[in-house]
């Protein structure tokens, strides 16, 4: 089965998307980490892992897959067999984007959206962590 189970956001001001989602949602922080050219803040309503992505520059490769500018970046779903999903990706018309064997594997969709699969449980320690807090 697969589930949407994340979705980032490229943002211009990491605190005021922070506050907006926490105080028009109710989103809670979970944690705030580097990962490559960007600092990705990652937040959950319990269900959802919603990452605010803040890149050091627009020019770096990783942040131009979506485009320019505040956007959504890319949505992370949840699948029981990665590589079975990474055939039918193939076969279906999208484009593998990430290195074999990453833990999330970014693609393009035939129609050009940016997504990643992830195996089942990727983001339940965010989950946790979230809810112990609550």
């Amino acid at each position: 089965m697969a589930r949407i189970v994340h979705i980032a956001i490229k943002v211009e001001n990491l605190e005021a998307a922070t506050k907006f989602y926490e105080m028009v949602y109710g989103f809670t922080q979970v944690s705030t980490e580097r990962n490559g050219q960007h600092v990705s803040r990652h937040m959950t309503d319990g269900y959802i892992d919603l990452a605010l992505m803040i890149y050091d520059s627009e020019d770096a490769p990783e942040a131009q897959l979506a485009g320019k500018g505040p956007c959504i970046h890319h949505i992370g779903i949840e699948v029981d067999d990665q590589e079975k999903y990474e055939q039918k990706i193939k076969v279906f018309g999208g484009s593998i984007l990430s290195k074999p064997g990453a833990g999330a594997l970014k693609y393009r969709s035939p129609d050009g959206i940016i997504a990643e699969i992830v195996a089942e449980g990727r983001y339940e320690e965010k989950k946790r962590a979230a809810h112990a807090r609550l």
